[in-house]
């Protein structure tokens, strides 16, 4: 059979032309995992027009966080940073756990803090900038929480939740064997490291471990994770209160993110929310299925949206286009 010159100049441009869009569409579109490798309980923020992803090491943490610089969303730049790290947050209250689960924001006073579970204990952190360096915020280096302040709560899964008015409140808490999940709030001081109260046990339903706070239109939101972190079971919920405390009322749609149909997404959990250009997007770890003792997990992150009485609807994992202005 022989092909024209002009009918094979229209199917060589449709190929182009074709290619050219989708490569477009990719550039266009943030696709999961977000960074490649196996990281989990991810904490965000942006400075001066950089994103900072900070997370645990897989498996089960390592001596330091991992932590990611991007300008785009899509290429990152493992940095390193001093603190925390497994022998500077040590205590006689401590256990052999690694370093897991950072919550980092930035503060009234224009300082970073980080909020650190190393060794079953909480652990704080003060920096100038996103890469540090960083410190013990406590000048005597102990621990925030030490190991054995709340027996029968695993204390790890901090979070630090700064309100409107600039008061910040931190949650934490998590089960032990895979029950029995607690979460545990207090109202800090301006210095970010006293306590203004004392410590209460706010648990809201179904909750296990891995607290994140939002407030919008007046609504408290605390997000959470349920099941077992090492399989299907794990994922995403939500109550609602009209105080930072409670009391709860579950969402209607919850649990919001849960294993898919097809297991694409499996296990997913332990994330924070962020907004960009108006829009909120939940970043988050999904489990990486292999055959071992240990789980290996990715970062995803998808849009976060709410209807109209305020409810979060529930996440179909896709990735999310692109909210980044291309240079």
């Amino acid at each position: 059979m022989i092909v024209s010159r002009t009918v094979f100049r229209v199917l060589f441009a449709f190929v182009f032309l074709t290619g050219t869009a989708w490569s477009q569409v990719k550039k266009d579109f943030i696709s999961n995992p977000v960074i490649k490798g196996y990281f989990a309980d991810p904490s965000i923020i942006k400075h001066q027009g950089n994103y900072y992803i900070y997370a645990t090491i897989d498996p089960w943490g390592g001596d330091e966080l991992a932590v990611w610089e991007s300008t785009d969303f899509v290429n990152w730049t493992q940095k390193h940073i001093n603190w925390p790290t497994k022998q500077a947050c040590t205590s006689p209250t401590s256990n052999g756990s690694k370093v897991w689960a950072p919550s980092v924001v930035k503060a009234p006073n224009g300082k970073f803090y980080m909020y650190v579970s190393v060794g079953s204990e909480i652990w704080a952190g003060v920096s100038d900038s996103p890469l540090g360096p960083w410190k013990n915020a406590k000048a005597d280096n102990t621990p925030l929480l030490a190991g054995n302040s709340t027996p029968g709560v695993h204390i790890i899964d901090s979070d630090c939740f700064i309100d409107e008015d600039g008061k910040a409140y931190l949650y934490w808490g998590s089960g032990l064997n895979w029950v029995n999940g607690h979460c545990l709030a207090v109202k800090l001081k301006p210095d970010m490291i006293s306590f203004d109260g004392t410590p209460k046990d706010i648990t809201p339903p179904n909750y296990f471990e891995g607290p994140h706070m939002i407030k919008r239109k007046g609504l408290y939101y605390l997000m959470y994770s349920d099941g077992k972190a090492i399989d299907a079971t794990y994922k995403v919920r939500y109550s609602t209160s009209k105080t930072p405390f409670g009391p709860w009322t579950e969402g209607p749609e919850s649990p919001i993110l849960a294993t898919s149909a097809d297991s694409t997404t499996y296990g997913p959990g332990h994330h924070t929310v962020f907004r960009e250009k108006g829009q909120d997007y939940i970043l988050y770890h999904r489990i990486f299925p292999q055959k071992k003792e240990y789980v290996l997990r990715e970062l995803c992150i998808d849009s976060l949206n709410f209807d109209t009485k305020g409810n979060i609807r529930k996440i179909t994992p896709t990735g999310v286009k692109s909210f980044v202005k291309k240079k």
